[in-house]
């Protein structure tokens, strides 16, 4: 039976019919797996270059042991006796301070923009590296990845080079710190290490160069200023780039309180709060340049190159007020001078644009090339006339100067001022502000000077100023310049006069003298007393109160040239710059100010010399001593003169100081244990004044570097004694009086002390009064001096 055909179903097949693929989509296919393939070859590859790389550097690692005991270059510190600091050296400035010394808020502000997540990663940030990926694809700018870490193993051992390499090496050198050293090591190194510009490494050092303020000190907005240096200092430093600094000041802020390191009106606070950069030298620092500077080669002789790197910290025998106190009086005083002085004329003149912002330019670009020196202050003029000065500062800020702040200056004021004098617009001039809380110009001195002080019972330096300004001249003036002490070297011939009979009632005349050429080997010479007076017969006490250099000539003469030269050399002179010839009685030798100071120490302590010394100790940068010389202590190995004969020296260096040429000192300071003298040279060439009170002897001196004359009405008196003064007014507050013990030896008969053996009569009664004031040749050592000294001692007769 033949079969039905099937029946046709109604329902859908399940299974689509089978159509053939395009040509180009299976090209599409074809060609993605075979760039799937590439990469993953290229992912491949490059894993495995990186891993030989790895490999490869791994063994040439340098040796980071080191920093679990870290040791950067720090400078040479100079500190005075109470511990301020007078000077450092070295090419990077830094203070060493250890993670628990570092403020927290400090610390926030670095981690807030350096790297917030430093304690919770181990190294590398694989979080910040996708955030900084996303951030440099996209529009968010382009950000950085390192850590801090990873920032200390590029500062302390790699270059700042941008290659394949270094970056390996750095990698490594990440992960093998954070696997040496504790978080808390890292992050001192770095906050340690970093440069932030102004050769400041490390935060606190850039404290003290930016704010003038320790660490611990600063504030939340100061901290995040300081923060976003490490950045770029150049570019962000505050000082240079003031507003791109303050820019990045506020986005640490930001950042700061982002993390939950400040609150948000802390925040607020911070943005809002006036910072006050120190945009000039430390004012506040101990002026004690030339004393740091003696320090610096002392320690380089002993130390070498390592002085600048090792941390060494020098404290020397340096009394801090004392040593402001010298500076300030040598400054004055030779501004007190300078005021007297003909008015020399602007120190440049510059061309004034009309355009405002040209005129400023000009201005700062002038005063930039003459800088502020100490408290006169550099100033443009902008216009003059003879009743008012107007003239701009660095700062921007316009001076006017009137009235009697004019008169130092008047004859440059004058129509009919040389070109050279005239102070016109664009003169640039120097400014001062007085007591008065005006203006008045000035000019920077050309004379100079030096105050040296010793304590005289050890020979401790307790001040000393080699200058008007370091940065001026450079020429340490206290213990360099070998200068004619005049007549503050008398005293020294009295001291031997003493032994050979002298007293202080001695009379001696004071009548002229004359030395032919027989008897000088040269030109005659007839030597004057200062004021061309002559007063006739007076006792010796009297000749050095008044500083009779015809007194002094004729006790030299009588006790001969020759015991004078050896009996100076017993307070550490040098006897060959005082050749035995009569002109030494008038102080022709010469001598240093430290000298000087060391010499009048033997009068003040009873006899005894003694040795100039600074330095009291030298520590490492922990604190830890290196050395720490004692103290020299006197004893009678070091004896220079008798007892006695200090005292009655200091009887007579007291009356010079009483009623003398140095009255004015016990006037004003009004207390009896002040004694001195002061010094004048031919020409008023040199100006001293040296004294002492038992527990501090110090000597000023004035002088031109190229000597010539000061001006023929200035004296030591006038001169070095209110500088000495000054000085002393300060350097003595709280010290009470002392008088002299009365040694063995010496009686007092009829009010004056005499050496027991001469006490009735027997010593030199009289000198110069029986040859009616005229010298006798004899008292002249006869023998020819040699061909060589011949020119000098002429010379020194001539003087």
């Amino acid at each position: 039976m033949p079969q039905p055909p099937p029946a046709k179903s109604s329902a859908k097949s399940d299974t689509p019919p089978v159509r053939a693929r395009p040509t180009w989509s299976r090209q599409v296919l074809r060609i993605s797996g075979w760039l799937l393939g590439l990469t993953a070859a290229a992912v491949a590859g490059l894993a495995l270059t990186i891993a030989v790389a790895l490999s490869a550097a791994y063994p040439n690692l340098p040796d980071i042991s080191e920093l679990a005991d870290y040791r950067p270059k720090l400078p040479l510190r100079v500190y005075s006796a109470e511990g301020a600091l007078l000077g450092e050296f070295g090419e990077e400035r830094r203070n060493l301070t250890p993670i628990a010394e570092i403020p927290k808020v400090m610390k926030d502000a670095v981690l807030a923009v350096e790297d917030a997540r430093f304690f919770q990663h181990g190294g590398i940030d694989y979080k910040g590296v996708l955030r900084a990926g996303l951030a440099n694809v996209g529009r968010l700018g382009s950000q950085g990845a390192s850590t801090i870490t990873m920032q200390v193993a590029r500062n302390v051992y790699l270059s700042s080079e941008k290659t394949f390499t270094r970056k390996i090496y750095e990698v490594l050198l990440t992960l093998k710190l954070e696997n040496l050293l504790t978080k808390d090591q890292i992050l001192e190194i770095y906050m340690n290490q970093i440069y932030l510009g102004n050769r400041a490494y490390g935060f606190a050092a850039a404290s003290e160069a930016y704010f003038g303020t320790p660490l611990k000190s600063l504030s939340i907005a100061q901290a995040a200023m300081l923060a976003g240096l490490p950045k770029a200092p150049s570019a962000y430093n505050p000082i240079s780039n003031p507003k791109r600094a303050r820019v990045r000041q506020q986005y640490i802020i930001e950042r700061m309180r982002e993390n939950g390191f400040i609150t948000p009106q802390q925040a607020t606070e911070a943005k809002q709060e006036d910072l006050k950069i120190r945009t000039g030298p430390d004012n506040t620092r101990i002026h004690a340049e030339y004393v740091a500077e003696m320090v610096r080669q002392l320690i380089f002789i002993q130390y070498g190159n390592e002085a600048y790197t090792r941390g060494l910290n020098v404290y020397t025998s340096l009394n801090a007020v004392q040593q402001e106190t010298a500076y300030n009086a040598l400054r004055r005083g030779i501004m007190d001078y300078e005021r007297r002085q003909q008015y020399r004329g602007p120190e440049r003149f510059v061309a004034l644009p009309a355009a405002q912002q040209e005129m400023e330019d000009a201005i700062d670009d002038a005063l930039a090339n003459h800088p502020d020196n100490g408290d006169l202050l550099a100033a443009v003029v902008l216009a003059a006339a003879p009743n008012k000065i107007v003239a701009a500062r660095a700062t921007g800020d316009q001076i006017e100067i009137t009235g009697d702040g004019l008169k130092p200056a008047q004859s440059g004021l004058s129509d009919k001022a040389p070109p050279n004098i005239r102070i016109r617009p664009g003169a640039v001039i120097r400014v001062l502000k007085t007591p008065k809380n005006t203006w008045e110009i000035t000019q920077l001195p050309e004379v100079e000077g030096a105050l040296v002080a010793l304590d005289p019972r050890n020979g401790s330096i307790r001040a000393l100023v080699g200058g008007f300004d370091f940065n001026k001249n450079k020429f340490n003036h206290a213990t360099q310049a070998w200068r004619q002490p005049g007549s503050s070297f008398k005293p020294f011939i009295y001291s031997a006069a003493l032994e050979k009979g002298f007293t202080p009632a001695t009379v001696i005349n004071d009548a002229p003298l004359f030395f032919g050429a027989g008897v000088t080997g040269g030109q005659p010479w007839e030597p004057k007393n200062y004021d061309g007076k002559y007063d006739g017969p007076m006792s010796m006490r009297t000749g050095l109160a008044k500083s009779k250099n015809m007194v002094s000539i004729r006790i030299l003469q009588a006790i001969g040239p020759k015991t004078a030269q050896d009996w100076v050399g017993r307070f550490g002179f040098d006897v060959e710059k005082h050749p035995a010839y009569l002109p030494m009685a008038l102080g022709t030798g010469s001598v240093t100010p430290l000298q000087l100071a060391s010499a009048y120490c033997v009068f003040a302590n009873g006899g005894y010399r003694v040795n100039p010394w600074l330095i009291t100790k030298v520590t490492d940068h922990k604190g830890r001593v290196i050395s720490e010389p004692p103290p020299p202590v006197s004893g009678e190995q070091s004896r220079a003169i008798a007892a006695r004969n200090a005292f009655v020296m200091d009887s007579l260096l007291q009356e010079v100081t009483r009623s003398g040429t140095a009255a004015k000192a016990q006037a004003t300071l009004k207390r009896p244990d002040i004694y001195g003298k002061t010094g004048t040279t031919n020409d008023s060439v040199d100006a001293w004044f040296a004294g002492f009170q038992p527990t501090i002897a110090a000597v000023t001196w004035i002088g031109y570097d190229t000597p010539r004359n000061l001006g023929s009405r200035e004296t030591g008196g006038g001169l070095s004694l209110p500088i000495w003064i000054s000085f002393m007014e300060r350097a003595l507050r709280g010290v009470p009086v002392q008088e002299p013990d009365v040694p063995a030896g010496v009686v007092n008969v009829g009010g004056e002390w005499f050496y027991e053996e001469y006490a009735h009569n027997a010593g030199v009664a009289s000198v110069g009064l029986e040859a009616g004031g005229v010298a006798a040749p004899a008292a002249v050592p006869q023998a020819p001096p040699p061909s060589e000294e011949r020119n000098r001692i002429l010379d020194l007769f001539r003087h």
